[in-house]
């Protein structure tokens, strides 16, 4: 049986400060999709150089540009991308051609087959310097540690998604980190695959050091979102009652002194601990009630996205 072919492609693009690589990446796109329907969807997120202008020179009928208000970072960009796309599938990877799109026709065969719903790329022999592989490492490690998903690099860009999957990632703030654990909270078959990773053609890189930080912050959130997004009482509400519980514990044992032994409590740091416990418990169990509204109101509420186009051009021309 021959292979089935996808109605489009969608090929998700954040742009950043990459005058100089977006005509080559476009050339390299479209010799790899040969044979495809598909769409390239380049993502400006605010370039301060002259990105949206090349992109617009090319006048290529299907490279459609989507241009952001400001700078909102590369999963704000990310999400527009993939709210815009229209493919049957879609492929996301970055814009500095380390990501090689000759790898997309094998991880888009699996996709094809039905039985997964993301392909995502294992970087191999990665020409990255340590500033980058660090922090990587660490959030490769920590996703294998406190989650069930074994994945080898949550960090490679190059991916294939179902167009359910992609829809439904609610991207925002920089969690395109952690974008395959995303898929899979939300339920997606995952397969990996090894690629090609190159050093960066031109431009300079985007990231430090100071992505470590970021890496352990979005992972605690992203951990109290899998676990208690929908039921943040049970977070709350529990540390809270185990801190009221302590304190009643500690007063009780200091009235038993008071009353059964005729010993002085009034001076004994005890007595301001039991009631700390107390007081920071029912803050808790405050804050639980609080966020539990919080998300009533945002399950209720009308869906705002994030972010704001400013415009959207293809082939050369505004829509």
């Amino acid at each position: 049986m021959a292979p089935v072919t996808p109605a489009l492609l969608s090929v998700v693009v954040p742009l950043f400060n990459e005058e100089d690589n977006v005509v080559l990446l476009t050339q390299k796109i479209h010799e790899s999709l040969e044979g495809y329907a598909y769409q390239i969807i380049y993502v400006d997120d605010f370039s301060r150089d002259a990105t949206k202008k090349v992109v617009k020179d090319m006048k290529d009928g299907k490279v459609h540009l989507i241009e952001l208000k400001k700078n909102y970072g590369q999963s704000l960009a990310l999400a527009a991308g993939i709210d815009y796309a229209e493919g049957e599938y879609i492929i996301t990877m970055d814009g500095d051609l380390q990501n090689d799109p000759s790898d997309i026709p094998e991880m888009l065969s699996f996709a094809v087959e039905g039985e997964y719903d993301l392909i995502t790329g294992i970087r191999q022999k990665r020409k990255d310097s340590l500033v980058k592989k660090i922090p990587s490492k660490i959030a490769n490690f920590l996703v294998r540690r406190v989650t069930k998903l074994n994945i080898k690099d949550n960090g490679c860009a190059l991916k294939v998604f179902t167009r359910d999957i992609a829809k439904d990632l609610n991207l925002y703030g920089e969690m395109h980190r952690f974008i395959t654990l995303l898929a899979y909270l939300e339920g997606a078959q995952i397969k990996q695959v090894p690629v090609k990773h190159h050093a960066r053609h031109a431009g300079t890189s985007k990231y430090g050091l100071e992505r470590v930080f970021k890496v352990v912050a979005d992972m605690m959130l992203l951990l109290f979102i899998r676990k208690y997004f929908q039921r943040p009482i049970h977070l709350f509400g529990i540390f809270g009652f185990l801190l009221i519980l302590l304190g009643l514990v500690i007063n009780l044992y200091l009235l038993i002194v008071k009353w059964g032994f005729g010993e002085d409590i009034g001076t004994r740091p005890l007595l301001m601990f039991g009631m700390m416990f107390i007081l920071a418990g029912i803050q808790l169990f405050t804050i639980g009630i609080v966020m539990e509204l919080l998300i009533r109101t945002y399950y209720e509420s009308q869906k705002k996205r994030p972010y704001r186009i400013k415009k959207v051009n293809i082939g050369g021309q505004y829509t």
